[in-house]
């Protein structure tokens, strides 16, 4: 089939506002809960620029799923721009599972967001603790904005979400809305206290320097690191990420993030020091002891925008 010959009528095209009105954070975490009882990906993943002006690509093939492929572009002077834009700009493109063929290009910055804070809204189901009260979420983005309502469908007892940035402003519009759901919410300036008050800690950032120290964080906590892809971006300090249970949800983009690449070339950590990825967890039953501190790094993969893409067009309206 040449290009000119794509059956266009039979490519659908998804809007950010389908992807929002199809979604659901039960579902979709359901969805990625099945899809890691299946056959692991085949994954690829390139970026090309540096922090001010960046594309980036990850491809997928996922057996008896079909494939995927994401493009984006990141631009963060966007939000410096008289009416903000969103520093990135993306699309993920379904390839069929039968005939290879491309079936739908979907707009994917809610598809981000979605997969990104249901894949850690499922480990954390199942790496912290079952009576977790107190979350704490770092960060003012999409996916920081997310994460309360994610993690609330695995752990609906969490009664308390206290929220930082850097900035605090930015976080009044994201706690006026998380009270009307009858939470208690507090925006908090000093980080290390705040630490030490949660039971889940979520950072999802663009931070170069760790925000979360070793010595703030209890016994029995979940670390939960989402925002480092790079190898100069750390949301946790080195004491921390070494001492802690360690569990990725990607065992190879993992270790592009700075928040296991400092420790690692500093012989603090190595591959063994991952007790398990996603894949596993899901598939074993994980046990802790009540005192265990446990970090998840969530580095993303195309099989997750895939997993939650499929689950997104199935819910269509015809």
């Amino acid at each position: 089939m040449t290009p000119t010959a794509l059956d266009r009528a039979a490519l659908t095209y998804v809007t950010e506002s389908q992807v929002e009105a199809a979604a659901d954070w039960g579902g979709i975490v359901e969805a990625l809960r099945e899809g890691h009882r299946g056959p692991r990906p085949k994954e690829g993943a390139l970026f090309v620029g540096d922090d001010a002006n960046g594309m980036y690509s990850r491809s997928v093939l996922l057996p008896g799923r079909g494939g995927g492929a994401k493009i984006s572009s990141i631009f963060p002077a966007n939000t410096t721009r008289e009416v903000p834009l969103p520093t990135e700009h993306s699309l993920f493109i379904v390839f069929d599972e039968d005939t290879k063929a491309p079936t739908a290009i979907l707009e994917s910055a809610a598809l981000t967001v979605y997969k990104t804070a249901a894949d850690s809204a499922l480990a954390a189901g199942i790496l912290s603790r079952e009576d977790s009260n107190t979350l704490l979420v770092l960060g003012a983005g999409p996916v920081a904005r997310a994460l309360p309502y994610a993690y609330l469908a695995e752990r609906p007892g969490l009664e308390r979400v206290l929220l930082w940035n850097r900035t605090p402003s930015k976080l009044q519009s994201s706690a006026e809305e998380l009270r009307t759901k009858g939470l208690e919410v507090e925006v908090v300036k000093d980080l290390d206290a705040a630490v030490e008050e949660a039971d889940i800690v979520a950072a999802a950032t663009r931070s170069q320097d760790p925000l979360i120290r070793r010595r703030c964080v209890r016994p029995g906590t979940h670390v939960d690191l989402i925002g480092s892809f790079r190898e100069d971006m750390r949301e946790a300090d080195a004491a921390l990420v070494s001492s802690a249970r360690l569990f990725v949800d990607n065992n190879v983009s993992a270790w592009e993030s700075g928040d296991l690449d400092a420790p690692r070339r500093s012989g603090l950590v190595d591959e063994d020091s991952i007790e398990a990825d996603l894949f596993d967890l899901v598939r074993d039953r994980f046990r802790r002891d009540r005192e265990d501190v446990t970090v998840f790094k969530n580095a993303g993969g195309a099989h997750l925008d895939l997993m939650v893409a499929r689950y997104v067009l199935v819910r269509l309206p015809d």
